[in-house]
């Protein structure tokens, strides 16, 4: 069965619900992530109770740039690097692919792309001149003004959330599960059909459109489903040996121009980047339950059903942002997509 359709009612358009019944049932994610994941498209890249996975410019996850899509995808380019954000990218898929060569044994694990989360995070600084690693160095998203338009100021949940979830999400929902690996095998095949790729091993093609579950898969069993605090783990558990991927920062107009954005400034001291490194997930919640008190009244829905979650987990607050420490950004504003400007340079 072609997989977008199992959540996307065969048109890639679905409300917060069937995100929230379609990832739960078809993948076995938890209500708790899948909730905050589907809210958050909807209202900021969406219709409000409803939005796409293709869409169009500030309109469903293509048109999401910088906002809820994010650089240095795993197999996805860079928008100003190739510009677009949905063409798969073959020698990205290989760089994957090639790091488990024998098909008998392959399997994705997280280990396995942990590092290549390594490898993605220093490609796009070796290669996108307007690379941007969002402010937030975890979990909740926003910035977007809901007044006459959508104007974008920022985009923290894209950050560490959406770009270490684009990762770890790889193996834990399409590993296949057994009774003899309940945490499930991710090899070779598997992996091509998800992402659509087929032929040769030494002329692998992506065919768009055609992704598909594999015949004969199994998703993750009813008690193990993958909730928040799971989801927290794996952040943890990516940035153990790739701490450069809670940096928040950019290339400045160049490639391999990477600055750090100051985290001590941009929160007045709330959190320092040790704080992010010990407790990523805290500070994505506080960043974003901050951001909601400046934002419009729909994102304000947002910020109460952050701040139950960042009070339960006992997380410091953010009493305010200071922005300007972005500005020496250019992939900053940059919010668009599903196609954009090749950055110069390139």
């Amino acid at each position: 069965m072609p997989w977008p359709q199992c959540y996307g009612q065969s048109r890639g358009v679905a409300t917060i619900t069937d995100f929230i019944t379609g990832t739960r049932e078809v993948f076995g994610m938890a209500s708790d992530l899948a909730t905050i994941l589907a809210a958050y498209g909807a209202v900021l890249d969406g219709a409000g109770v409803l939005w796409s996975i293709a869409g169009s410019e500030h309109i469903g996850i293509g048109g999401s740039h910088n906002n809820y899509e994010t650089d240095s995808s795993p197999l996805r380019g860079d928008l100003a690097q190739y510009g677009s954000n949905t063409r798969l990218i073959m020698s990205q898929f290989y760089e994957l692919y090639n790091m488990q060569p024998d098909a008998a044994s392959a399997n994705y694990d997280l280990s396995v792309l942990r590092d290549f989360r390594g490898v993605r995070f220093n490609e796009s600084i070796n290669k996108n001149p307007n690379f941007f690693c969002k402010i937030s160095a975890s979990l909740w998203l926003l910035n977007v003004t809901w007044l006459n338009e959508r104007t974008h100021t920022d985009a923290p949940f894209s950050g560490t959330a959406v770009s270490q979830a684009a990762f770890s999400f790889i193996f834990r929902f399409m590993g296949n599960k057994s009774a003899e690996h309940p945490t499930g095998v991710l090899n070779k095949d598997v992996l091509k059909s998800f992402m659509s790729v087929s032929g040769p091993e030494d002329n692998l093609q992506w065919t768009p459109g055609h992704e598909r579950i594999p015949e004969n898969w199994y998703s993750r069993n009813e008690a193990d489903y993958y909730s928040l605090d799971y989801f927290g783990e794996d952040i943890k558990y990516l940035a153990a040996t790739q701490p450069q991927i809670l940096t928040s920062g950019c290339n400045t107009g160049a490639v391999n121009t990477f600055t750090p954005i100051n985290t001590t400034a941009l929160t007045g001291s709330a959190y320092t980047p040790a704080d992010v490194l010990a407790n990523p997930l805290c500070y994505g919640l506080a960043y974003a339950n901050a951001q909601a008190g400046f934002l419009g009244v729909v994102n304000s829905v947002l910020g109460e059903l952050i701040l139950p979650i960042q009070n339960t987990l006992g997380c410091k607050t953010i009493p305010s942002l200071n922005m300007s420490v972005a500005m020496a950004c250019p992939g900053y504003s940059l919010y668009g997509g599903p196609t954009g400007d090749v950055a110069k340079g390139a």
